[in-house]
């Protein structure tokens, strides 16, 4: 009983309408769109079981048939955009390209949701049936690989944190528009790099001007070609030559 009664629940572990009463005029599907359109145009604090009703025309205590509560509409919300990553590719090919081309998409979802960030740091991340199929169809790409099941399970949790933290450097580049090219305050990657040779230069720090008079000058700046590169080099290096 007493395990019963600890056994953690989530808006899943219900079925979706009741063996008694009238169907259901809406589905959780079409409840979660509709909250994600909200989010999309609002941010995700206008997100509020009332402003859903009235986007939906019905009234907030209706909503209540269908989820129990806003926490259980955000988890509905974020697994709905786990639903959006193409998963239908085969395994079995090059589990690297594979691994990296689900990294790309769940990077895309992340700047097309820029608000699911904010969500999972807040509430932690609530698997859904979606998240669930993502899971393990990283691990099927996963399975040719070298390493650890601990590593692989590791591997697919930098791949997350790598396509946010990319997708977060997107968002704040679009809000802040096009930088004056030049100037490090407003983030331009040329401007910057010219900032930091110029503080190298004053011999203060000996190690960085090495490192960067070895390197030469930049590449380009090109976030995805970034976001590729460092997966390609992590993520062997995880799985090759990582401690279990």
């Amino acid at each position: 009983m007493a395990d019963r009664e600890t056994r953690p629940t989530t808006v899943w572990s219900r079925p979706e309408r009741g063996a008694r009463g009238p169907a259901p005029e809406r589905s959780r599907t079409q409840i979660a769109a509709a909250a994600l359109a909200l989010a999309d145009a609002e941010g995700l604090a206008a997100v509020s079981m009332r402003a859903l009703a009235q986007r939906l025309g019905t009234g907030p205590a209706s909503l209540y048939r269908y989820v129990g509560s806003r926490d259980e509409l955000l988890d509905l919300m974020a697994d709905a955009v786990a639903g959006e990553l193409d998963l239908s590719g085969a395994t079995g090919g090059d589990w690297l390209d594979d691994l990296v081309g689900l990294a790309v998409q769940s990077r895309d979802a992340h700047v097309r949701h820029p608000w699911l960030a904010d969500l999972n740091d807040r509430r932690g991340e609530v698997l859904g049936p979606h998240a669930i199929d993502y899971l393990d169809h990283a691990l099927g790409i996963l399975a040719p690989a070298p390493g650890t099941a601990g590593q692989k399970l590791e591997a697919i949790g930098l791949l997350g944190g790598l396509a946010v933290l990319f997708a977060r450097r997107e968002a704040a580049a679009t809000h802040t528009g096009a930088p004056a090219a030049g100037d490090p305050s407003t983030g331009d990657p040329a401007g910057r790099a010219a900032h930091l040779a110029a503080v190298a230069a004053e011999g203060r720090h000996p190690h960085l001007l090495a490192a960067l008079t070895a390197a030469g000058a930049p590449p380009p700046a090109d976030r995805d070609a970034l976001f590729v590169r460092l997966l390609r080099r992590l993520l062997p290096a995880m799985l090759g030559q990582g401690e279990p």
